[in-house]
């Protein structure tokens, strides 16, 4: 037998229904604009990165939010949406993790398992409406021509009577107001890949016009601003390589704003550290808050948590 060839088949997979699992994250409990009280936070030169936000909007040019899924799951949802229909987001990108999560609160009003007890049988993952709908609404995008999250919220739109929670979905609002919702797919990575319904020619052709999609809103980003939230490989990663392509095919991208916001400190991010540093290896650092600014624009990077910096950005633009 050629060890080198073998392969596990999924076939045996046993998956569950969603509505037996505990969901640490509720409709109920989602954050509000208007209803949650913001935190106070203020970092050294948000103030400026807000106005910098407000001049790319009045100029009409691109501000792109990446996120990493704990802004769905600590949930913010709500302010995304809200800044969406106000005009200060003109791209969202995350990564599958973000789907997943924003699909479930759609279809069940819930997401985020308890991980810890449930890898320990093998139920992480397996919940059969999360798998076979989102892998379902993945086909069908592939075989249309459409993008990961185009797909997902033309499924929603075929099947409202599986999404009682639509209006909390910020793929599908996004969709109705003619924005573009990206997700950038690591094979491997998400939940519904663990399922036999997994097609995984379709995730890369849905998530590869996605990444088409990307390339176009940072080649369109001068005098604009791209802004990442709690990703520190995807976002970073995917920006970088969609920059150097718009570089590379001749757009004038030196003007631009970006910011990078997490909950690592970093210090004196704006100097220069060696491959000794654990900090050079922090992704954010150099693709997003450094290097793409070497020649023209700003970067920051700010410390705080997303329950703390999305309201607060919500309400500078909004009430500033």
């Amino acid at each position: 037998m050629n060890r080198r060839s073998m392969q596990l088949s999924f076939d045996g997979i046993t998956t569950y229904p969603a509505e037996k699992r505990v969901n640490l994250v509720r409709i109920d409990n989602l954050k509000r604009p208007g209803e949650y009280k913001t935190p106070d936070w203020n970092g050294e030169g948000f103030d400026e990165l807000v106005s910098r936000i407000r001049k790319a909007r009045e100029g009409g040019h691109e501000v792109i939010f990446s996120m990493g899924a704990h802004v769905i799951k600590c949930g913010l949802g709500p302010y995304l949406i809200a800044l969406m229909r106000e005009g200060w987001i003109t791209h969202v990108a995350g990564n599958g993790a973000c789907s997943i999560h924003d699909f479930e609160l759609a279809c069940l009003g819930g997401t985020s398992e308890d991980v810890p007890t449930a890898i320990e049988d093998g139920s992480f993952g397996m919940w059969e409406e999360t798998g076979a709908w989102m892998n379902e609404a993945i086909c069908a995008g592939a075989a249309e021509g459409v993008g990961y999250g185009e797909a997902m919220a033309r499924y929603v739109d075929r099947h409202p009577g599986r999404f009682p929670h639509k209006d909390d979905c910020v793929f599908y609002q996004a969709w109705k107001l003619d924005i573009p919702v990206t997700y950038h797919i690591t094979i491997g990575t998400d939940i519904i890949h663990q399922h036999p319904s997994a097609d995984f020619t379709a995730i890369g052709t849905a998530s590869g016009v996605d990444f088409h999609k990307m390339c176009y809103s940072v080649a369109h980003m001068d005098q604009g601003v791209y802004m990442n939230f709690g990703s520190a490989v995807t976002g970073p990663e995917v920006f970088l390589k969609a920059l150097s392509i718009s570089r590379n095919l001749g757009w004038p991208t030196y003007d631009i704003t970006t910011a990078n916001f997490d909950l690592i400190d970093l210090g004196d991010y704006r100097c220069k550290i060696g491959y000794d540093d654990p900090h050079y290896y922090y992704r954010p650092r150099k693709n997003i808050v450094n290097r793409p600014v070497s020649r023209g624009g700003k970067g920051w990077h700010f410390v705080g948590d997303h329950q703390a910096t999305i309201p607060n950005l919500y309400d500078k633009l909004t009430k500033g």
